[in-house]
């Protein structure tokens, strides 16, 4: 009977302008509600981030009488977030039962894109970059106060500042450029040329047996070595006292083309800063690893941290450089041609102990307890962010609710380590682990024309979905059809961006994505407003474009009856993953004499099984789907139950995939708890799929390697199981 039914889906659909009530850009001003409107917020509306506007206008009910929507989630509270980020929430999911202000999924959508606006993105990426925002300076916080403010006028309840006390290191002096989290120091030694600062670039003077120690590494950005802090903690390990870096014109600058402030690459003045803490060992504070850094927190010690180099380091431009490599030339062995850079009227030489000597002095301002402020970093993905804020905030403005919760945080410190959203998941990890389904990061929101996506394989079905209705403002194609004409695919998480602490540690689902390009003047104060709008991308219209696409993939899991995730995409990266482990492992030397038998027979086992599972396991939704339209709209109370509960045990897959026995995960990097993803030891930027039974056979250790692999697939098997059974 229609009274033990809940209706699924509006038999007659308003047209788009019935659905929002007016002009999509926002600007025409809402009718106030009348005093009889003014009752108390329902309580799924107290619950949620986008809050309840008792003055914005309701519109005329477009679904018949009578319209019930199927209850939504109460027994699973999940985030995902935007970095400037977005959370969704599935315990705030509202029943919303009888409830007249839904609107149409499809007019939501429409209403989202065509709401994306240029120009707003252009103000907003003008206030913000306008001011020097160091984290934990005065004018970061006058922009956390700007975004905060933000926040309060697009109708978000709750908006406030978190301010973890945190390590942070800004020179003494007022200086041109220097290395986040890097040794203060007073040095001097004779100067060699390095090449990329990899172990491999190291290594080759040892084999020709040159003696390196005591002296000072010059090296250059990106190569073979792309973390800049594994520059340095690779030349601390060979014995060099200090490490110098510059962006070379053969991996940056005039040979690639036109420079800044006239073109995209790196001039001769340009110093790429950056922070030089370990991210791929320690994230977060480093005084507090794997704890929330709050007033009266337990703080270790800065000296010999394992997530700081032991030495100092400082950038500098090419045009410094070069006479520093001119002052070396004939010095040590010439260099081969792939360690021959760009630098004009430059020999490359690597020079020796007898080159001469380049004093070095370090000096930073200690704060072990520096407040940050949780609401900003990247200029292009703050900008973005603020304008998906805004039209959700609008939607909310005019009466709709999304059926999860959504929460939108902007981290500060990412540059120190990762500092702000870390802290923010140490502070309220075992909620995000029961409650956090989704995690949406963008940082570099614009940096090309290329959409590029990285993240776990759960997200591919929503993300094709979102692609097929985005179009490429200057290319006659969808952002599908591009990506499928490249052969993309969703690249792996390393622990380049604030992603890390959701999916390694709190077992938050995360996609990390935007629009990418060829290198620019990174981290340098070439990278500014006025380069992005006579270069980067001149008419906002990909800004504009990755809002569309962001908005999308929130809706998409904060309102989709059935949770989007694709656990068959998952499954299948799990059996591939396992086939390159076995046989990079059998590259390494396995079982030879005298060390432990090596298979990973185990974890051929637990892909099967999720294999298998996963098959079994998404029937239900094209199950779900025929009986609700068999049933002309309407879920029985058994089937919203069902599904109800099959949501539940997809948003809680990630989780079961983490590592939380006592000690557990990684090996001497336990902070980093899921045992498919994680970075690599010796590259932040690169994931490591398997990260604790890769350690292990790096360093030869099988029986270590056997032994994290058995847990891995143990681990593996029972999320799987729960995932299915429930059980």
């Amino acid at each position: 009977m229609p009274d033990e039914k809940h209706l699924y889906e509006a038999l007659p659909i308003p047209t788009y302008s019935e659905a929002i009530g007016e002009s999509s850009q926002g600007s025409t001003p809402l009718t106030p509600r009348s005093d009889s409107s003014n009752e108390p917020a329902h309580p799924a509306e107290r619950e949620g981030l986008l809050g309840h506007d008792p003055g914005a206008r309701i519109p005329v009910p477009t679904r018949r009488a009578g319209y019930r929507p199927p209850p939504t989630e109460d027994g699973v509270s999940n985030r995902g977030s935007m970095e400037r980020d977005t959370f969704l929430n599935q315990r705030g999911e509202r029943e919303s039962e009888d409830d007249d202000e839904m609107f149409p999924a499809e007019s939501v959508r429409i209403f989202v894109q065509e709401s994306a606006s240029e120009e707003r993105i252009v103000r907003w990426m003008n206030r913000i970059t306008e001011t020097d925002h160091l984290a934990g300076t005065e004018g970061d916080y006058i922009l956390a106060e700007i975004v905060q403010e933000l926040m309060v006028k697009n109708n978000l309840e709750d908006a406030k500042i978190d301010e973890p006390q945190l390590y942070t290191n800004p020179p003494r002096q007022q200086t041109p450029a220097f290395h986040g989290h890097s040794k203060a120091g007073d040095v001097t030694g004779p100067l060699i040329y390095c090449n990329y600062g990899s172990r491999a670039d190291y290594k080759r003077f040892y084999d020709s047996g040159m003696d390196t120690r005591g002296a000072i590494a010059l090296v250059r950005y990106y190569g073979t070595q792309g973390d800049r802090a594994l520059k340095v903690k690779a030349a601390e390990a060979w014995g060099f006292k200090a490490v110098i870096m510059y962006s070379d014109p053969a991996d940056d600058g005039f040979t690639l083309g036109d420079t800044a402030p006239n073109g995209r690459y790196m001039p001769k003045d340009g110093v790429q800063r950056g922070a030089v803490s370990l991210m791929s060992w320690v994230v977060g504070d480093v005084l507090t690893p794997g704890w929330a850094s709050v007033k009266g927190a337990k703080r270790i010690s800065k000296e010999n941290n394992p997530g700081l180099p032991n030495i100092p380091s400082i950038p500098i431009s090419w045009g410094d450089a070069q006479k520093l490599l001119q002052s070396i030339q004939g010095f040590g062995l010439e260099s081969p041609p792939e360690w021959t850079g760009a630098v004009p009227d430059v020999k490359y030489w690597t020079g020796n102990l007898s080159t001469p000597k380049v004093h070095l002095v370090n000096e930073q301002d200690e704060v072990e307890q520096q407040p940050i402020w949780n609401v900003l970093d990247p200029g292009s993905g703050t900008a973005v962010f603020l304008e998906v804020m805004h039209i959700f905030g609008d939607l909310v403005s005019r009466g709709w609710r999304p059926q999860r919760t959504i929460e939108f945080a902007s981290w500060d410190g990412e540059e120190y380590n990762l500092i702000g959203s870390t802290e923010h998941v140490e502070k309220n990890m075992e909620k995000l682990r029961k409650d956090a389904f989704v995690y949406l990061n963008v940082d570099v929101g614009v940096g090309g024309n290329k959409f590029r996506a990285a993240g776990s394989p759960i997200f591919k079905k929503a993300l094709l979905r979102v692609l097929d209705r985005t179009t490429d403002p200057y290319r006659n194609a969808t952002l599908r059809q591009l990506w499928d004409e490249r052969g993309a695919q969703l690249d792996g998480l390393g622990a380049g961006s604030d992603y890390v602490a959701f999916q390694d540690m709190a077992g938050t689902s995360s996609l990390d994505f935007g629009f990418e390009g060829p290198v620019y003047p990174y981290h340098s104060a070439y990278d500014n407003f006025e380069w992005m709008a006579s270069q980067g991308d001149p008419d906002f219209r990909y800004h504009k474009l990755l809002a569309q696409v962001w908005a999308l993939l929130i809706l998409e899991f904060c309102d989709r009856a059935v949770l989007p995730f694709d656990i068959r995409a998952y499954s299948a990266s799990v059996t591939k993953w396992v086939m390159d482990l076995e046989n990079w492992a059998d590259s390494k030397g396995p079982n030879q004499a005298g060390s432990i038998p090596w298979t990973t027979e185990p974890l051929r086992e637990a892909a099967l099984q999720f294999a298998q599972d996963s098959r079994r396991f998404e029937k239900f939704e094209l199950e779900w789907d025929g009986l609700v339209l068999a049933s002309g709209g309407f879920e029985s109370p058994g089937l919203a139950s069902h599904r109800k509960s099959h949501n539940t045990r997809m948003a809680n897959f990630e989780t079961h995939l983490l590592d939380l026995e006592e000690g557990g995960g990684i090996p001497n990097r336990t902070q980093f708890k899921h045992v498919i993803f994680g970075p690599q030891l010796w590259s932040g930027y690169e994931e490591a799929y398997f990260p604790a039974i890769r350690d292990a056979v790096e360093v030869g250790d099988w029986g270590l390697a056997k032994k994290m692999l058995e847990k891995a697939a143990n681990i593996i098997k029972r999320a799987s199981s729960k995932m299915a059974d429930g059980k």
